[in-house]
C-alpha cells in the first residue's frame, strides 16, 4: 500500500504535517433535533435548535487541521451576521483564513433537521458559494504550494475543475469528495487521484467513472469504509464502537482525516479517518471532527 501512495505526485509516506489547500464551501449550519424526520409535505414538533458552523469545504479544512495538518481555505463567505462569526471558526481551528473572500449578500446557509436515530436531511443554500466563479492568482498559488488539495462539489464544477487542474499540473496530490454528487467530466476525472464517495453516490457515479480514479475510498456508514488502490488490491476497515448521536459532519470528519493522513499510506489513513468518523458522530452537529491525540486515543484503547 505504501508504494501506491508514494508514487501519488506530491506526497511521501512519512509522519510530517501535510500541506493542505482546500478548495470548499461554508455556511452557517441550522439544525434542529426531532424524534424522527418529516415525511413529505408533513410538520413535526422539534427538540432544539444549534446553530454552528458548517459547509462540507469548511468541516473538512477544520477536520484536517484538527488532525495535525497545515491548512489553507479557499472559499467565500458573505457580508451578513453569519460572515464573522464563520471566519473566526476557521481563525479557532488554526486554519489559514488570509484568502477567504468577503462578497456582498448572504452566506451560505444550510438547514438540517437530525432524528433521534442520527440520521439526518439537509438542504443548503450557497449563498457566498455561488461566487466562486474563478480563481485567483493568490489562490492558485496556494493550491500549487500544497502537498494535496481537497475538493467537494458545493462549489460551481468549472472552479473546482480550475483548481484541480492546476494541483495536478503542479504536481499536486487531488483528493476529490463529489458530493452532492452529479457527473464528473473527463478534464476533471483525469486530476483526481484519490475519490472519496459513500455507497450512495458511488451508485450516482457508475462502476466506469470509479474505475477512472486512481484511488478509491468507499465510506459505509456503520460498517467503516473500504480502499482500493492502482493494484486493485482492497482494504476494509470497520470504526470503533461508539454511541451515535448525529451523523451530521461524521463524512466530513472522515475525509479531513484522510487528507491530513494520506501522505503515511492508504492503510494508516483510511484506519485513522474511519476512527476519526466513529468519533464524530458522538456529538451534535457538523462542527464535530476530533483532535489527533483522540484518535490516538481511540487507537490505542484494546
Amino acid at each position: 500500500m505504501a508504494a501506491d501512495v508514494a508514487s501519488a505526485p506530491g506526497l511521501a509516506t512519512d509522519t510530517r504535517a501535510a500541506r493542505i489547500a482546500v478548495l470548499g464551501s461554508i455556511n452557517m449550519d441550522l439544525a434542529a433535533a426531532t424524534d424522527r424526520l418529516p415525511r413529505p409535505g408533513e410538520t413535526v414538533l422539534g427538540h432544539s435548535l444549534h446553530t454552528g458552523p458548517g459547509g462540507k469545504g469548511a468541516n473538512q479544512a477544520v477536520a484536517a487541521a484538527r488532525a495535525g495538518a497545515t491548512v489553507t481555505f479557499l472559499g467565500a463567505v458573505g457580508d451578513d451576521v453569519f460572515a464573522l462569526q464563520l471566519r473566526q471558526h476557521l481563525v479557532d481551528a488554526e486554519v489559514d483564513a488570509r484568502l477567504l473572500r468577503e462578497t456582498s449578500g448572504p452566506s451560505g446557509v444550510a438547514l438540517i433537521t437530525v432524528a433521534a436515530d442520527g440520521e439526518n436531511s439537509i438542504v443548503a443554500t450557497p449563498g457566498a458559494n455561488a461566487t466562486m466563479t474563478e480563481l485567483d492568482a493568490g489562490e492558485l498559488d496556494a493550491v500549487a504550494a500544497a502537498d494535496l488539495l481537497l475538493c467537494q462539489l458545493e462549489l460551481p464544477l468549472s472552479t473546482v475543475l480550475a483548481g484541480a487542474r492546476h494541483a495536478h499540473d503542479n504536481a499536486v496530490t487531488v483528493v476529490l469528495n463529489p458530493s452532492p454528487a452529479r457527473p464528473l467530466p473527463d478534464p476533471l476525472l483525469d486530476c483526481v487521484d484519490v475519490l472519496v464517495v459513500n455507497e450512495t453516490e458511488a451508485g450516482q457515479l457508475g462502476a466506469a467513472t470509479l474505475r477512472r480514479v486512481p484511488h478509491l475510498v468507499t465510506t459505509v456508514g456503520a460498517r467503516g469504509a473500504s480502499y482500493r488502490g492502482p493494484d486493485g488490491a482492497a482494504v476494509q476497515e470497520s470504526p470503533p464502537t461508539v454511541r451515535v448521536l448525529d451523523s451530521t459532519g461524521a463524512g466530513d470528519a472522515l475525509t479531513g482525516e484522510l487528507a491530513a493522513s494520506w501522505h503515511r499510506g492508504p492503510e494508516v489513513a483510511l484506519r485513522r479517518a474511519v476512527t476519526a468518523g466513529a468519533l464524530a458522530t458522538t456529538r451534535r452537529g457538523a462542527d464535530t471532527a476530533p483532535t489527533r491525540a483522540q484518535v490516538d486515543a481511540a487507537l490505542d484503547r484494546p
